[in-house]
């Protein structure tokens, strides 16, 4: 058993739930907190991966960061490629599961008392300070479910990855990818270690979630 798949995947999807993590606290904090003319149109953007199919998500992405595009090209200069790379493979994975953790992320900001936050700025707290001792403790949980759902996205992902990071065996290879090249080559027994896999991982990510927000419910 080729063990590059696994290894690839866990990278890929550690590193797009680390960037997700970013953007989501701050997107869904904006989306939760203020209000501004462009937020139903903000909020249409970070949501539409989901309702996209993966292929045209991935079609959009090859426009936006191939070598023909002013970000591909500048990219290329700094030496840092994406597409068919590893890192092309994390970047198509943090889009496809951003929507999860934007999503997560709001709605525990939206369970936060926004007169706990008020009253610590009426004791002189700067907005950073109220984020950082009052909105973000209490919305952890919910913040936490989120994380989990990305990383579990991304490690799955599929349609965006293989046409942004290609099928390069020994390089861009993921756990998803794997199974498909197994199909292909007729060798069921590593395509159902591989589904096996996926799919354990898939439903103890699913009772982890649940049960974080039976607590976030308590």
């Amino acid at each position: 058993m080729d063990w590059f798949p696994f290894l690839l995947s866990a990278q890929v999807a550690t590193l797009a739930t680390g960037i997700n993590l970013i953007i989501g606290i701050a997107v869904g904090w904006l989306l939760a907190r203020r209000s501004f003319p462009a937020r139903d149109l903000l909020g249409a953007l970070v949501t539409i991966p989901l309702v996209l199919p993966p292929t045209v998500l991935g079609y959009y992405l090859l426009v936006a960061l191939g070598r023909t595009s002013p970000i591909g090209q500048a990219l290329e200069a700094l030496g840092v490629p994406l597409v068919f790379t590893w890192r092309g493979a994390v970047v198509a994975a943090a889009v496809s599961s951003l929507p999860l953790m934007v999503q997560s992320c709001r709605t525990a900001f939206e369970g936060v008392d926004p007169e706990l936050e008020q009253v610590a700025r009426t004791l002189g707290r700067s907005e950073w300070e109220v984020f950082r001792t009052i909105t973000l403790p209490l919305a952890w949980r919910g913040i936490l479910a989120g994380m989990i759902l990305s990383f579990a996205r991304a490690l799955g992902d599929f349609g965006a990855t293989l046409m942004v990071a290609g099928n390069i065996p020994g390089r861009t290879q993921t756990l998803a990818i794997a199974v498909y090249d197994a199909v292909q080559a007729n060798d069921p027994t590593r395509a159902g270690i591989l589904v096996a896999v996926l799919s354990v991982f898939g439903v103890l990510t699913l009772v982890a979630a649940q049960q974080l927000g039976r607590r976030l419910a308590a």
